[in-house]
């Protein structure tokens, strides 16, 4: 196996993974990615989810395109990666963060030990990160511990199974786990739990068709136009017209679509919040 650094890079120059590359921001310019994020429908979704502008501890920051958008939105924010390197580590986030002008603190630890006091974050957020947590329960342990009462915890687009059976075939076919071997997924249970047991609650869970922070590389227009289709064959086109395509019933039809979903690794976001105290 390779090292995580490596793995990105060998995708990176691999012209069959184009969309891989782009759908994980991993191209270059760096200062373009981030641009690309921030004017994206997902973070454009992921804002309506977030509280007031406060201190943000981004976990998994990687490359930092998350954490730009933050200090961009006027947030005070604290990068956590483990990772050191240029390209996808805490050398890329500094230089991202130099270039930009952004004021972004670096920190290179792990998400089950937080290098941080006590009630410390108004808001734990991680792309993409939570399933590569080495102990859940300690991840949404330490994530609970630093927030302040009443913080939120938010982490997007994680990897989804219908059943523990179904983990190889989502490895076997992962691009990136075949070079480097550490990718993951959990069934919604796992999640959910985790956060629960770590005194996070209530848990809100939006599915692979339910909002556009899931659906890039697709997008909205896409997943509505897929939505109606799926209408129409169950209740009719005419109908659907005369509903007007209604988002509520839209909103409905996605749900009923993620039920039936058991494509292995599809994606799910979960949003938390650490209890205010009685």
């Amino acid at each position: 196996m390779i090292t995580w650094e490596e793995a990105v890079e060998k995708l990176r120059q691999d012209p069959d993974q184009r969309e891989l590359v782009l759908s994980c921001y991993y191209d270059d310019p760096l200062a373009g990615a981030a641009r690309r994020f921030e004017e994206s429908e997902e973070w454009a979704a992921v804002r309506e989810l977030l509280p007031p502008p406060g201190r943000v501890l981004d976990i998994g920051a990687g490359r930092g395109i998350s954490s730009a958008a933050f200090s961009s939105s006027g947030w005070m924010v604290t990068a956590l990666e483990p990772d050191p390197g240029n390209l996808v580590g805490g050398g890329a986030i500094r230089a991202l963060a130099e270039s930009s002008g952004r004021p972004i603190e670096v920190v290179e630890d792990w998400g089950e030990s937080l290098p941080f006091p006590d009630e410390s974050f108004d808001l734990v957020y991680g792309r993409a990160v939570f399933h590569h947590a080495r102990d859940l329960d300690a991840f949404c342990t330490e994530a609970c511990r630093v927030l302040k009462p009443g913080g939120k915890v938010l982490m997007t687009r994680e990897h989804v199974l219908s059943r523990e059976e179904d983990l190889d075939q989502f490895l076997n076919a992962h691009p990136l786990h075949r070079l480097y071997g550490g990718e993951a997924a959990y069934t919604l249970d796992r999640y959910t739990r985790a956060l629960e047991s770590g005194g996070l609650s209530p848990v809100r869970v939006i599915g692979p068709k339910s909002s556009p922070i899931n659906f890039f590389p697709e997008t909205s227009k896409n997943i509505r136009a897929a939505l109606r289709l799926r209408m129409s064959k169950r209740i009719g086109r005419i109908r659907g017209i005369l509903n007007g395509w209604r988002r509520k019933a839209l909103v409905e039809e996605a749900l009923l679509w993620e039920e039936k979903m058991k494509v292995p690794g599809r994606l799910y976001t979960f949003l938390a919040e650490k209890p205010l105290r009685s």
